[in-house]
């Protein structure tokens, strides 16, 4: 089996228990999904490194919370990669797919050699969880920190959920023999159980002062968590990204004295929301004056998706809150 396979496995997320640790976690796999959201830009390959990590986090964040519409996850900086944002979007129906989009903004001029990380200088990650109309969107922010996307997850979970997380992740370009490039991201979650952390035991031990799994914990929770961290620490990038060990068959490899229990893995797919609807209303908080310094040379107003890259071209007579020629809504 060639790396650029299809295998049972690819762009599933894996819900599971540890029953001896009170540890719940996912194993997520992506080739697809990153690859219908990389063809859609040129990135420079630190920026492609940080999208692909940040796809990868959304699949597994996603996954863990009983979500009704959209997961976001954003970094904002003031480096040279300003900013990285990525949706998911919870299956309409059981037995349906999750989507993820996700893009990143960046100063081609400022990018650098180095790690990926180094790109984002100072900033903030955050999650945004919106459950749909009616509701109120809830966002949580952290300091960029820890020298990875995956860190900064990290210490977002343990500073505003007061949840014990880990993440292992694993993401890069394979090259098969014949030259073809395909991208491949696997990685494993672990996060205590909401009920077995509910405060700090000490003072905040992390980078800049923020909390720590281990900040959480004490006595066999402590003891738990230090066990189950150990034994995923052994765990190999081809375990994560390759096509010869399955999902279940690494858990057993890594957890089997924890009990690991599988349920049913979710599928996600690369998808975007984006629309003619939704970009006319975007437009319609302008006026039509507005709209006439948006028009082009050729008497269009054009908008691109940053997300997917669809294209969009409109009548300026149909866009704008005052326009006189405004499809009806049916």
């Amino acid at each position: 089996m060639t790396l650029g396979t299809k295998i049972a496995w690819d762009d599933t997320v894996l819900p599971f228990q540890l029953d001896n640790s009170d540890t719940r976690g996912r194993v997520a796999r992506l080739d697809g999904v990153l690859e219908g959201i990389l063809r859609q830009h040129d990135y420079p390959p630190g920026v492609e490194a940080l999208v692909a990590e940040m796809a990868l986090l959304t699949a597994l964040v996603g996954q863990t919370i009983k979500l009704r519409w959209k997961l976001s996850l954003q970094v904002q900086t003031n480096g040279p990669v300003r900013m990285i944002a990525t949706d998911y979007f919870a299956p309409k129906a059981d037995g349906e797919p999750a989507r993820i989009r996700a893009y990143a903004s960046f100063d081609p001029e400022r990018i650098e050699a180095g790690a990926p990380f180094d790109q984002l200088g100072e900033g903030y990650f955050a999650i945004l969880m919106d459950q749909g109309p009616d509701t109120t969107p809830y966002q949580g922010i952290t300091p960029l920190s820890g020298g990875s996307l995956a860190a900064c997850a990290e210490a977002y979970f343990a500073q505003s959920e007061q949840l014990p997380t880990r993440f292992s992740l694993s993401f890069g370009k394979s090259t098969e023999a014949g030259g073809s490039e395909h991208w491949r991201a696997g990685g494993i979650m672990l996060q205590h159980m909401p009920k077995a952390s509910p405060f700090a035991t000490g003072d905040a031990t992390g980078e800049g002062g923020l909390l720590t799994g281990d900040d959480l914990l004490q006595g066999d929770d402590g003891e738990n968590w230090s066990r189950v961290n150990l034994l995923l620490d052994t765990v190999e990038d081809l375990e994560m990204i390759g096509p010869q060990i399955a999902p279940t068959d690494l858990l057993l490899r890594l957890f089997h004295e924890e009990r690991p229990r599988v349920f049913d893995a979710q599928s996600v797919h690369f998808g975007c929301t984006c629309s003619v609807e939704r970009v006319r209303n975007s437009l319609s908080i302008y006026s039509a004056k507005d709209i006439e310094k948006m028009t082009t040379d050729d008497g269009r107003v054009t908008a691109d998706c940053q997300f997917c890259g669809a294209h969009y071209d409109l009548d300026p007579a149909t866009v704008g809150f005052d326009a006189p020629d405004a499809p009806t809504q049916g």
